[in-house]
C-alpha cells in the first residue's frame, strides 16, 4: 500500500461493554479506496470494531484515527412506525444531523438537496422519495439508509450487515455500488458473515474473534487455519471463478 493515503488506523484497540472485553488488541490500517470486509462470528467484536472507528464507542486501551469525514450503516434502523416520515425526509436527516440542525427549522441548500437525490438515485430509490419509510420492505428500507449514509459524501462509509433482508438483485446492484464507490476514491469498510458474493470485489478481509486472527488478502485470510482459530472448525476454502467460495463461507456462523 506504499504511496496510498491512509484513511483508518486502530492500534492495540480495546473496547469493553460493562467490564467485559468486546476486542482487545486489534492492529489494522486501512487506505484510501480499499474495500474492506470484516469478518467473525456472533460476539465476535465485528460490530464494536466499526462503531470504534466510528467513533460511537471510546476505547480503553489503545487507540483508532480516522483521517477524513465517516458515514455508519447500523445493521437495523428502528423508526416508530406512528412517524409518517418520508423516505426523503430519512436521507436528509445525515445532512441535518451533519449540520447540526432541526429538520423543523432548516431548509437544505440547492447542492444539499442535490446530494440526496443523487444518494437515492444511487440505491434506485428516488421514485419512492415520498413513501413512508415504514410502508417499504427491509430490503428497500436497507437501500434507503445505504442512501442516509452516501448522501455526506464521506471520505470513509461503515456498513453493518448492510445485505439483511435484501433480495440477490439487490445485494448484486449494492455490491457494484459499493465496488464503484472504491474506485473513485471512497474507503468502505463493511461487517458481513456471507463474504461470498463480494470475494472478487474486495481488497483485505479482517478475521476478527476479540483479537484479530488474520487481516489480508482473502486467499490469505481463509486458510483452514484461520478459520479454525476464528470459528472452532477448520475449512478448506478455496476462490472459484464464480466469485464464490467454497465450501459456502455463508453457512458458518459460529
Amino acid at each position: 500500500m506504499t504511496g496510498k493515503k491512509k484513511m483508518v488506523e486502530a492500534k492495540n484497540l480495546t473496547c469493553a461493554y460493562n467490564g467485559h472485553t468486546a476486542i482487545e488488541n486489534v492492529n489494522i490500517d486501512v487506505f484510501r479506496g480499499e474495500f474492506i470486509a470484516i469478518m467473525g462470528p456472533n460476539g465476535s467484536g465485528k460490530t464494536t470494531l466499526l462503531r470504534a472507528i466510528a467513533g460511537m464507542i471510546k476505547p480503553v486501551r489503545g487507540e483508532v484515527r480516522v483521517y477524513g469525514s465517516v458515514s455508519y450503516m447500523p445493521q437495523k434502523e428502528h423508526v416508530n412506525a406512528s412517524i409518517p416520515i418520508r423516505v426523503w425526509d430519512v436521507v436528509s436527516m445525515s445532512i441535518l444531523a451533519r449540520n447540526k440542525k432541526f429538520i423543523l427549522s432548516f431548509s437544505l441548500s440547492k447542492e444539499e438537496k442535490k446530494a440526496v437525490e443523487e444518494a437515492l438515485n444511487a440505491v434506485n430509490m428516488l421514485e419512492l422519495k415520498d413513501f413512508p419509510f415504514t410502508s417499504l420492505s427491509g430490503g428497500q428500507q436497507q437501500r434507503v439508509m445505504l442512501a442516509r449514509a452516501l448522501a455526506t459524501k464521506p471520505d470513509v462509509l461503515l456498513l453493518d450487515e448492510p445485505f439483511n433482508g435484501v433480495d440477490l438483485p439487490t445485494q448484486e446492484k449494492i455490491i457494484s455500488l459499493l465496488s464503484k464507490l472504491s474506485e473513485k476514491g471512497i474507503t468502505v469498510i463493511t461487517v458481513v458473515h456471507n463474504v461470498s458474493p463480494l470475494i472478487h470485489s474486495i481488497s483485505r478481509i479482517a478475521l476478527l474473534n476479540k483479537n484479530l486472527i488474520a487481516y489480508g488478502k482473502p486467499e490469505d485470510v481463509l486458510t483452514p487455519e484461520n478459520t479454525l482459530k476464528a470459528y472452532g472448525v477448520s475449512i478448506p476454502v478455496s476462490v472459484c471463478e464464480e466469485g464464490y467460495l467454497h465450501p459456502l463461507f455463508g453457512d458458518i456462523h459460529g
